[in-house]
């Protein structure tokens, strides 16, 4: 399915609506430049879970922010930017997060890591469109 936002409300609307299907145990691997639309994306899914969208940013310096207060399902929200290698990954805890994940995963820069993760992980695709918009893919890994 792709997707054409125009504004930020437009990328946090889809990001409800994806919420809506969301089931314990979903993993999200969302890849695009800076400034796609990841974390808008991220902010719709936690509001569609019943989470305050206001608290989420951007895990970057923190590689991992978790949302649970409020929320349908626990959300634990990834960022894989300044990762260098797998084993910081693993070092974080990762495992630990796909063993016990009561919640949804979202993971920003997922590309980095393809094989880290889950086989049936949903795969979406940012970019930015010459025109200022972003299209939005969600499919199979396209790196």
């Amino acid at each position: 399915m792709i997707y054409d936002i125009r504004t930020e409300s437009e990328m946090i609307a889809l990001g409800f609506e994806v919420a809506a299907g969301l089931r314990s145990g979903d993993v999200l691997a969302l890849v695009g430049s800076l400034g796609a639309g990841k974390t808008h994306f991220c902010k719709g899914v936690v509001r569609g879970l019943g989470g305050d969208a206001g608290q989420v940013t951007s895990p970057t310096f923190t590689l991992v922010h978790e949302y649970s207060r409020d929320c349908r399902l626990p959300v634990y929200h990834f960022d894989w930017y300044r990762l260098d290698s797998p084993a910081e990954l693993i070092a974080i805890g990762w495992d630990d997060y796909l063993d016990e994940s009561d919640g949804v995963m979202l993971i920003e820069w997922a590309d980095k890591f393809p094989n880290l993760l889950p086989p049936d992980s949903a795969w979406w695709h940012f970019k930015i469109a010459p025109s200022g918009s972003r299209t939005v893919n969600s499919g199979e890994l396209q790196i």
